[in-house]
């Protein structure tokens, strides 16, 4: 399975020149490719294949007075910028179709020069390499200082430059490497996910949610209004936008920190998890929207399923659609809805259920009856498809889920 692993890096001013410099320049190439593309469909004309594409916009545009700062990046920059390029309209192209399931993908859009999060992706082409001292060497850009955390398992096949709102610098490896799996256990658990505890087990479990969110909201919100005060445009106002880039990294990076730490431990004592598929989309258009972004179900989710398939775990959502909370653990009678705020109901039966912890053994019991039967649960799944969060495209446009990219792991 593919990996990435990330680390922080510490450029020095002229390599944060020589990045700005590479940033920009797949910047441009991106946007011509595109631009060309769409003046050929205006115009009637056949759809440009990627080989004309990088002819057109990289060899010869090198040649020419307009475009001839170009030949000052490595040629693999500008290669994968087009690469990017190339997925977004696959991806277009097999939504609209129907080939690709999920939400429908919207057409590649012009990158902004304004986007404080810029990246760039070199291959084994470019010959990138990490050196005995701790420094990662790239093509016309120089030797990286790295912050290493870990050993990387594999050599790696590609690597990401990336430069995040917050003005840091981070590199992100993609290593091929095999299942680490762990000695089989016999406890199995179901999982129910809410906003007052994040995660109530089939066990009795409970996690409180730690809302680090609405924990940071004073900070933010005075940072936010000191934004507003700054004149567009002023040197001032760009120094505000970054503050306010660092205070919301702090919290993501602490969220995604405690997910990391409680997915592990849950894979690490369960045989087998089995969650509900939540529709987090539908959820994040209601009047809880805040809370529901701030608990991140969606990349717990995503820790936990690619973490099964590393440790040799079997993974399963359950539909969303599954009665779990209105129905009865004991006998399998369902009830009436119910609103939010009720806790805890008596089943004719004579049981008393707490609400969450019945939805989780629900949960737990068709996620087990789906795996022994093999009736389309998702059962440790080959591609582990995972956000992409290197890429600089427009959040609406294509993402490539060739592969588990975007997931930095613990």
């Amino acid at each position: 399975m593919q990996l990435r692993y990330q680390f922080r890096v510490y450029p020095t001013p002229g390599q944060q020149i020589a990045l700005a410099r590479a940033f920009g320049c797949a910047r441009v190439v991106f946007n011509d490719g595109l631009r060309l593309r769409r003046q050929a469909r205006e115009a009637g004309e056949e759809y440009i294949c990627d080989g004309e594409l990088s002819r057109r916009l990289i060899t010869e545009a090198k040649l020419t007075p307009e475009r001839a700062w170009l030949g000052e990046v490595s040629a693999v920059v500008l290669q994968q910028a087009l690469a990017d390029l190339n997925t977004a309209y696959r991806n277009f192209f097999a939504s609209i179709s129907g080939k690709r399931k999920g939400r429908k993908v919207a057409p590649p859009r012009f990158r902004s020069r304004k986007d404080n999060r810029q990246a760039i992706r070199f291959t084994k082409n470019s010959r990138f390499k990490v050196l005995d001292n701790g420094c990662l060497r790239l093509p016309k850009i120089g030797d990286l200082p790295v912050r290493w955390s870990r050993a990387l398992p594999s050599e790696p096949s590609s690597v990401t430059i990336i430069k995040d709102a917050a003005g840091r610098y981070f590199v992100s490896f993609v290593v091929t490497t095999t299942g680490e799996p762990l000695p089989e256990l016999d406890s199995e658990v179901g999982i129910d996910l809410g906003l007052t505890h994040f995660a109530v087990l089939s066990d009795g479990m409970k996690v409180t949610a730690p809302k680090f969110l609405r924990r940071a909201a004073r900070k933010l919100k005075r940072l936010q209004q000191a934004l507003s005060r700054k004149q567009r445009g002023s040197n001032n106002r760009k120094k505000a936008v970054t503050e306010v880039a660092k205070a919301h990294a702090k919290v993501a990076d602490t969220r995604r920190d405690w997910q990391h730490k409680l997915s592990t431990t849950i894979i690490r004592e369960n045989q087998a998890v089995y969650v509900e598929d939540l529709c987090v989309a539908g959820l994040g258009r209601t009047r809880l929207a805040k809370s529901v972004h701030d608990a991140g179900w969606a990349s717990f989710t995503a820790m936990l399923e690619y973490k099964a398939v590393r440790y040799g775990r079997t993974f399963a959502r359950v539909d969303r659609f599954f009665p779990s909370t209105r129905m009865c653990s004991a006998c399998g009678r369902i009830a009436a809805k119910m609103a939010l705020d009720v806790r805890s109901w008596d089943c004719p039966c004579g049981v008393v259920h707490d609400r969450d912890v019945n939805a989780a053994k629900n949960v737990l019991a068709v996620g087990q009856a789906e795996s022994r039967n093999d009736r389309g649960a998702q059962i440790r799944p080959g591609l582990v498809p995972a956000q992409r969060v290197e890429a600089v495209t427009h959040p609406d446009a294509a993402r490539s889920t060739r592969s588990v990219e975007g997931i930095s792991v613990l």
